[in-house]
């Protein structure tokens, strides 16, 4: 299953062989920041041009391609991340976790495209802050599936499933991961793929009709 990895820069420059792995399994790269400690409404406006450049083009130098999406730390952003972001090249945001499906946004110059995350089906809050069991992530993960497989039969939904290896990789947390993939896998009509391949067909199919 190919996934969007949010990739802080400082992985480019610290764990090569991360990114050389992940080339191999043909992982897409979006921008993550720096690390996950520098949060964006932290910084002035020229920290945070500063930053974002710098995030981008270390991304684009270590991974071989300019990065096409972007998720701030802890979704942490100003009034003006979406400006800077369209300016530097990135085509969409995953900060706003308020829909299903991808919606353009309003930006100063070019254009940006929310496509939807997940602060429930993540296994940082559930597994770490409302304390869920292994096994109950992966019921979260079939009843979301479910629901938005019914939802999507006239009108296609985006289910983001949000992961953290160093959490659910171990393996008595990843065995029920894998009993979800597989349940989610296992019916007809889904789509597994990339943040950069969903918003190509939604720019294909429902911005060139409006």
């Amino acid at each position: 299953m190919k996934g969007t990895v949010a990739l802080n820069s400082d992985v480019c420059r610290h764990y090569p062989r991360i990114i050389e792995e992940g080339n191999k399994l043909g992982w897409e790269w979006m921008g993550h920041g720096n690390n996950n400690s520098t949060f964006i409404n932290t910084q002035s406006e020229a920290e945070e041009r500063a930053l974002i450049g710098d995030v981008i083009g270390t991304i684009t130098q270590g991974v071989g391609k300019a990065p096409r999406g972007w998720l701030s730390p802890a979704l942490s952003e100003t009034v003006r991340t979406l400006d800077i972001l369209a300016e530097n090249g990135i085509e969409y945001v995953c900060n706003w976790v308020n829909d299903e499906q991808p919606y353009p946004m309003r930006v100063k110059k070019g254009a940006m495209i929310s496509l939807p995350y997940s602060v429930e089906i993540n296994d940082i809050p559930a597994l770490l802050d409302l304390h869920q069991s292994p096994e109950y992530f992966g019921r979260m993960i079939r009843d979301q599936f479910d629901v938005l497989y019914e939802d999507g039969a006239t009108t296609g939904r985006v289910m983001s499933i949000c992961l953290h290896p160093f959490l659910v990789g171990h393996p008595h947390r990843s065995k029920y991961l894998a009993e979800a993939l597989a349940y989610v896998t296992s019916r007809q009509e889904v789509w597994i793929t990339t943040g950069g391949a969903i918003i190509d067909w939604y720019k294909q199919n429902y911005l060139k009709r409006i």
